[in-house]
C-alpha cells in the first residue's frame, strides 16, 4: 500500500497552503467514495466500549478529536471518521465571507513537527458553512462548530457577530465553541476580558440550550485564564478549550514573527497551562485539551490530567492517517495498565 511517508515527500515539496488544499480534496474525494471510506473507517476507527464515553448527552466513541483550522468550511465532515476521529469541529466561521490574512501565511518546520499559520479565519462564510453542515448533520460523530467574528467587525459589535453566528450553528452542530484567543484577527485576543466573556455568555445562555465552550490562548498567566474561564462558566459556558495556537516564537528557531505556532512547539507549553487550569477547574466543568498532542502518551496524560477529550491537527500532517487509530490503540495499553476498564476512570486520575 502507498506508504504515508512517501505521499508526505510528496506533499511537502508544495507550499504549505497548497499541500493543506490538496489534502482536503482528497478528504471530500474519500468521503463521496464510499468502498475506500468503509475500509479506511473499518481500519482506523477504534469500536471500542472502553473508550466511549456521553458528554453533553452525546456519545462520543473515543476521546480524540479533529481541532478547528482544518475544516474550515464543513467539506470533509463524512471522512472523519475514516481518520479515526471520535468526533470533529468545523471552522472557524465568520458571519460573512472573507479571504483571510495575505500570502505566504502558512509555514512548515518538518525538523521540529511544527507548522505556523497566520490565515486569518479564511472561510466561505455561515451561509455557505451552513449549507454544508446540513447536508451531513446529523452525524454519527459529534460535530463542534467554532465560531469567529470579522475581521472587519469592530470590537465593539464583535457580541452581536457571536449572537448571529450562535442562532445559525446551533441546531446544526453537537457544541459551539467561541474564538476570542486566534492571534490571526487584529485585536481578537483583546476580547478575552471577564467583562467581554460574561456578556458572551450571558448572551449565549439565552439563545440556545445547545453547549457552548470557550477555546483560550496559551499565552496567558495561568491566574489570569482561570479567572477567564471561571468567568465564562459562571456565565453559563458548558466547557473550556485549551489551547489555540502560540505566539511564542522563542519554541522555533528562526520562525516567522507573526501568526501562531502549533505541533510538536507546543505540547510543553500547552499542556502546562492545562495541567494549571484542570488543577482549579477539573470537577466543575468540561475540560478539552488542544495543543502538541500526536501519539497516545500526551493524549493520556492530558486525560488524566483532567481533560474528558483531546483534540489533534498539525499532528496529522507529520504522522499522518494512521495517527488516531495509533493514539486510541496506546490510551487503550496505558488504561489497560493502570487497571481501567472505561476512559472516564483515566479523566482526572491524577488530580483524585
Amino acid at each position: 500500500m502507498f506508504s504515508y511517508n512517501t505521499l508526505k515527500k510528496i506533499l511537502f515539496k508544495f507550499e504549505p497552503e497548497t499541500a493543506h488544499h490538496l489534502a482536503e480534496y482528497g478528504l471530500i474525494v474519500l468521503g463521496k467514495c464510499s468502498i475506500m471510506k468503509n475500509y479506511m473507517e473499518k481500519k482506523n476507527h477504534i469500536k471500542n466500549p472502553k473508550l466511549t464515553q456521553e458528554i453533553f448527552g452525546v456519545n462520543f466513541a473515543n476521546p480524540v478529536g479533529l481541532a478547528a483550522g482544518f475544516d474550515k468550511n464543513a467539506t470533509v465532515i463524512k471522512a472523519m471518521k475514516s481518520l479515526g476521529f471520535g468526533f470533529t469541529e468545523i471552522g472557524t466561521m465568520t458571519p460573512v465571507p472573507q479571504d483571510g490574512n495575505p500570502k505566504p501565511r502558512m509555514f512548515r518546520y518538518p525538523e521540529y513537527k511544527s507548522v505556523q499559520n497566520a490565515m486569518g479565519f479564511n472561510n466561505k462564510g455561515s451561509h455557505e458553512v451552513l449549507k454544508n453542515l446540513k447536508k451531513v448533520y446529523p452525524f454519527s460523530i459529534p460535530i463542534g462548530a467554532n465560531i469567529g467574528k470579522n475581521k472587519t467587525t469592530p470590537e465593539e459589535f464583535a457580541l452581536s457577530d457571536y449572537k448571529s453566528l450562535i442562532k445559525k450553528f446551533e441546531g446544526s452542530s453537537d457544541y459551539l465553541v467561541i474564538n476570542i484567543s486566534s492571534p490571526n484577527t487584529p485585536n481578537l485576543r483583546d476580547l478575552q476580558n471577564e467583562k467581554f466573556i460574561t456578556e458572551l455568555f450571558t448572551m449565549a445562555k439565552e439563545l440556545t440550550s445547545k453547549p457552548i465552550l470557550l477555546k483560550i490562548a496559551p499565552d496567558m498567566e495561568p491566574a489570569m485564564a482561570i479567572d477567564l474561564c471561571n468567568s465564562a462558566i459562571n456565565a453559563g459556558a458548558a466547557g473550556i478549550i485549551a489551547t489555540n495556537t502560540t505566539i511564542d516564537y522563542s519554541l522555533v528557531p528562526n520562525c516567522q514573527n507573526f501568526g501562531g505556532l502549533s505541533g510538536a512547539c507546543l505540547t510543553e507549553k500547552s499542556g502546562n497551562l492545562f495541567k494549571e487550569i484542570a488543577r482549579e477547574l477539573f470537577g466543575k466543568t468540561i475540560l478539552i485539551s488542544a495543543g502538541g498532542i500526536s501519539n497516545g502518551a500526551q493524549a493520556y496524560e492530558r486525560i488524566k490530567n483532567g481533560a474528558t477529550l483531546v483534540q489533534s491537527y498539525s499532528g496529522l500532517i507529520f504522522e499522518g492517517p494512521s495517527m488516531v487509530r495509533k493514539i486510541n490503540e496506546e490510551i487503550l495499553e496505558l488504561m489497560a495498565k493502570d487497571g481501567y476498564e472505561n476512559i472516564s476512570q483515566a479523566v482526572g486520575a491524577n488530580l483524585k
